[in-house]
């Protein structure tokens, strides 16, 4: 009966050590094995020894598995960046077990916008997948763990490109629903993503368990490079400031980059690019940050290609970009200091072409990879990486990368357009009238007539460009003598345009105060009315604004110098009226000369006429008065002090010469002859 009880008592003892497994975790298969002994003592008082019988018990299997940490996170993650996890799989079984993960990396359960691109039993701890190793993408089972052993469970995960700053992350290693917090050891509910023991001979059956990590995704790096432009308009001459800030928005500091076309001691750091805008240089005299870098490499090159210096060179027209180095850094939601710079508009400016200016930023993100932004817009990281000018098919248009500012352009444009060496010559009214005068030489005939032969006159006129910007000129002739030819040359004579036609001539662009001399060929043809001047308007036009203009005029005389001869009657004989021609009285003949060229204005090239000699031969056919009268000596005059031959008796010669007789002036020349 003693031996039936330790029996007994033997069993509850081992169903005991089945309750406490999780402490003890005796191995299954344990025999464990129980003799009792005991004495007695007999009436005789001897003492007796003996032993029970033995009884054994043998240790079932108890499958346990915990899966850990449960709830555990990581830090946050950006968009592309990886991160390893790892989990800890433990047996606490009493027996050698192989872990069961679902097909094809099931078993890793995530939420949120990551991939898992591995999960192994990285059985050395170094967080590799090395040779040897089970890689739980492909295979099913884990190496065999002895009780109370680990295996840590390499779990990798990278983040979306496209992930979205806030998105929560979750990666989950198994799947049971019950036993919380832990999860750990419950009976297995079979399920796609279920990590279990294996041996269903186990006493508690198959076990699962489940871990977890969260972690969150957060911004990187993120720059934007903010530039205020002038709002204009702007003219020639005018300093235009810029500024400049860069500001990370993102929750990781942007990093340095490094340029290798500069120098080592400002090579390296976060820069800010900004251009020299088109028709600008940069303005002497400003003072930059430390470290300001300098390049006159096209913009065709991309800024991390240039070639920089730290010196400004000695022409500043010749600097292309200038470049920034705000420090090996810029930490999360800081921005740098404002920093402006001046520029100065050039005469190349024109209305047709604002001034135009997209600034770069270029840094590193954690992930070290390189970041830009182009300003313009509030969209950080949003640069192209090239800072080569192209943003967008017209200025001021959005493109992805960033927006091209422009700031308008008014200009002083004004012209100048004369004679040879004198563009600002005036006429009778203005400077659109001003003039060159020139005679025909050849077929001019008595007054009232006609030209009897064509001429060719070639003019010599200047333009100016009197703006204050580069500038070229249109040379168009609105007026035009009837059936004449015009032609304009630029280059002295050696090429020639027909304009006459409505064709142009354009310049060549001048600068400020620049002329440029042009010669005007015209042909008028034969039969024109003579002592008449024919003018051809030569109109030089900007091209910088077309309303701005300016004439001058060539004009041709087919004879300007202009006689009109009078004679009157005085008789004093007695006989007949006081104006009857009877023998003795006397016929007064008045020669008025006249220059017919246009006067006025200044700088105007006029046609005064020299060495004039009038002759009046009274034998010469068809006149016969030398022969009809006598000189009445002492009677020649002339108004202009000319000089007189041929005042004396018996003369039928006479000559006047006046030195010269300006455009518009006229005199006259008299004398007086009696009636024989």
């Amino acid at each position: 009966m003693k031996i039936k009880a330790l029996f007994f008592l033997c069993l509850i003892c081992g169903v005991f050590l089945l309750q406490a497994f999780a402490q003890t975790a005796t191995p299954a298969g344990t025999v464990i094995s129980n003799t009792a002994k005991y004495t007695y003592t007999d009436p005789a008082a001897n003492t007796h020894n003996g032993t029970s019988n033995t009884v054994t018990v043998t240790v079932l299997k108890v499958a346990g598995i915990t899966i850990t940490p449960d709830a555990g996170t990581v830090p946050n993650l950006v968009p592309g960046q990886s991160a390893t996890l790892t989990f800890t799989l433990t047996n606490t079984g009493n027996y050698p077990e192989v872990m069961t993960f679902p097909a094809a990396g099931a078993g890793a359960v995530v939420s949120g916008p990551v991939t898992v691109t591995a999960m192994f039993a990285d059985t050395n701890g170094n967080g590799v997948l090395d040779a040897g190793e089970t890689n739980l993408l492909t295979s099913t089972t884990t190496p065999s763990l002895n009780p109370n052993i680990s295996l840590p469970v390499v779990v990798k995960i990278t983040a979306n490109a496209a992930a979205t700053p806030g998105a929560s992350v979750s990666v989950t290693l198994g799947d049971a629903t019950t036993g919380s917090p832990s999860f750990d050891n419950q009976p297995n509910v079979a399920s796609a993503n279920g990590i279990t023991t294996t041996d269903a001979t186990a006493v508690n059956g198959i076990r699962e368990a489940l871990g977890s990590i969260t972690t969150a995704i957060e911004k990187d790096a993120m720059i934007a490079i903010t530039l205020t432009a002038p709002t204009g308009p702007v003219t020639v001459g005018d300093t235009m400031t810029y500024t400049l800030q860069d500001c990370n928005s993102g929750n990781r500091a942007a990093t340095s980059i490094t340029l290798p076309g500069a120098p080592v001691a400002a090579a390296t750091g976060v820069f800010i690019f900004a251009p020299i805008p088109n028709d600008t240089v940069l303005r002497s005299g400003q003072t930059f940050p430390a470290g300001t870098l300098y390049t006159t490499d096209p913009l065709s090159v991309a800024p991390t290609a240039a070639a920089w210096t730290t010196t400004p060179p000695a022409t500043l027209a010749s600097v292309t970009r200038i470049a920034f180095n705000i420090g090996n850094s810029l930490a999360a939601g800081a921005c740098t200091a404002i920093i402006p710079f001046d520029v100065v508009v050039q005469p190349t400016a024109s209305p047709s072409r604002p001034i135009s200016i997209i600034a770069d930023t270029f840094a590193t993100n954690s992930l070290n990879q390189p970041i830009t932004d182009q300003s313009g817009d509030a969209a950080p990281n949003a640069g192209d990486g090239n800072a080569n000018f192209n943003e967008g098919p017209a200025a001021g248009t959005i493109d992805g990368n960033g927006v091209i500012q422009t700031t308008p352009v008014t200009v002083n444009v004004s012209v100048l357009n004369g004679p040879a060496g004198t563009p600002g010559a005036t006429g009778p009214t203005s400077n659109n009238d001003d003039y060159t005068n020139k005679s025909q030489l050849t077929g001019i005939q008595v007054p009232s007539g006609n030209t009897t032969a064509a001429a060719t006159i070639v003019f010599n006129n200047t333009l100016q460009n009197t703006g204050n910007s580069n500038d070229s000129f249109v040379l168009s002739t609105p007026t035009v003598p009837a059936g004449s030819t015009v032609e304009i040359s630029l280059d002295g004579g050696t090429t020639w345009t027909t304009v006459s036609g409505g064709a142009t001539v354009t310049t060549g662009v001048l600068a400020p105060n620049a002329t440029q001399n042009y010669q005007v060929r015209v042909t008028i043809p034969t039969g024109q009315s003579v002592l008449t001047g024919f003018d051809t308007i030569i109109k030089a036009t900007s091209t910088n604004d077309p309303t701005k203009s300016n004439n001058t005029i060539d004009r041709i005389y087919t004879g300007y110098l202009k006689l009109v001869k009078t004679s009157s009657i005085s008789n004093s004989t007695g006989i007949g009226a006081a104006t009857d021609p009877v023998p003795g009285a006397q016929i007064i003949y008045n020669v008025q000369y006249s220059n017919l060229a246009s006067t006025g204005g200044t700088g105007s090239v006029t046609l005064n006429a020299t060495n004039i000699v009038i002759t009046e031969d009274g034998n010469a056919a068809p006149n016969n008065w030398g022969s009809t009268t006598t000189q009445v000596v002492g009677s020649a005059t002339d108004t202009n002090s000319g000089t007189l031959t041929g005042d004396v008796a018996g003369s039928s010669v006479l000559t006047d010469t006046v030195a010269s007789l300006a455009a518009g002036a006229s005199g006259t020349f008299s004398f007086k002859r009696m009636i024989k």
